[in-house]
């Protein structure tokens, strides 16, 4: 009898948690920008209500809120030397048929339905501020809560948030008639690397620009530095697949654009501009530079607003 209970008790804890699964990934793609990042943190995130006496539970919901946000904390600030490490198998799955496979293009459309833009910003941020400003702007939780969370006081909980929505609204440097003629020519550049245009690059490019790639950008036995507009585009069209996930970006408040494919930051091209021209690209890939470079996502061609 005991036996049966305990299989009842499962059962039922297990239905539970399937309601709160799409609220849990809600939560945990935002913080970690990754569905499969997200996967196995509501894995996670079962296996600690499966081990928990769930009697003492009073609000599952907000229960099982507060620990996926500490396990995306652990994850994010542990993402550059966490070790692949398979989930326990001795505690079944709530529902083995309904069981998450992650999907390049269902991942793509997501990023898109949250916002690409917001999903890059939101990378950058620290692990402590992109908690709370997930936790407190997209879900209303309470800095209280957040505190519990992060390990710091509702103050300090709540100046987190401030910090990183400062940092997601971000702020232009760029006059803004100079911007818009820079920018035509940044969508006019993105459009042609799309097509694989040539021409269309050329048209853009001073004849005499100088491109220059970082050692972590560069593939290996590549040049760092390119001369010579034709020299160039006609190497970059090959990347014409690559530029549907870039966008125009304001990059330490000069135009630009970021490469962040399912919103993950991977590279960003920083241009100078000369005679109505682009004369330089600057292609930036090492994690530490970017990093510290102030990014504002702008939205892709054919739009005017920002993020």
């Amino acid at each position: 009898m005991k036996e049966f209970d305990r299989m009842a008790d499962h059962e039922w804890l297990a239905e539970q948690f399937e309601e709160n699964r799409g609220h849990l990934r809600a939560v945990a793609y935002r913080m970690l920008g990754s569905l499969s990042e997200a996967d196995d943190a509501i894995q996670e995130t079962w296996l600690r209500l499966s081990r928990s006496d769930s009697n003492a539970i009073e609000n599952l919901g907000g229960w099982l809120t507060t620990v996926i946000a500490r396990v995306c904390l652990d994850m994010l600030r542990s993402r550059t030397s966490r070790r692949e490490e398979s989930l326990e198998e001795s505690v079944p799955e709530p529902s083995r048929s309904q069981q998450f496979q992650p999907d390049p293009e269902q991942e793509a459309l997501l990023a898109d339905s949250v916002g690409l833009a917001l999903l890059v910003v939101l990378d950058r941020l620290r692990p402590a501020e992109r908690i709370a400003f997930v936790l407190h702007d997209m879900f209303a939780v309470s800095f209280e809560d957040i505190g519990t969370i992060v390990g710091r006081s509702p103050i300090a909980a709540r100046q987190l948030a401030s910090r990183a929505r400062r940092r997601v609204r971000g702020v232009s440097t760029v006059p803004e008639a100079d911007r818009a003629q820079k920018r035509e020519i940044v969508e006019a550049f993105l459009a042609a690397l799309r097509r694989g245009d040539i021409e269309g690059l050329l048209a853009v490019l001073d004849p005499q620009v100088v491109v220059q790639v970082d050692e972590a950008g560069a593939r290996q036995g590549a040049p760092r530095e390119i001369r010579g507009a034709r020299n160039w585009a006609t190497g970059a069209v090959a990347f014409s697949q690559a530029a549907h996930s870039m966008q125009p970006a304001l990059v330490d408040g000069s135009l630009g654009l970021v490469w962040a494919p399912s919103g993950r930051l991977s590279r960003v091209l920083r241009f100078v501009f000369a005679g109505g021209k682009i004369a330089g690209i600057d292609i930036i890939a090492d994690p530490a530079h970017l990093s510290n470079l102030d990014l504002k996502i702008l939205h892709d061609i054919g739009t005017n607003t920002e993020s």
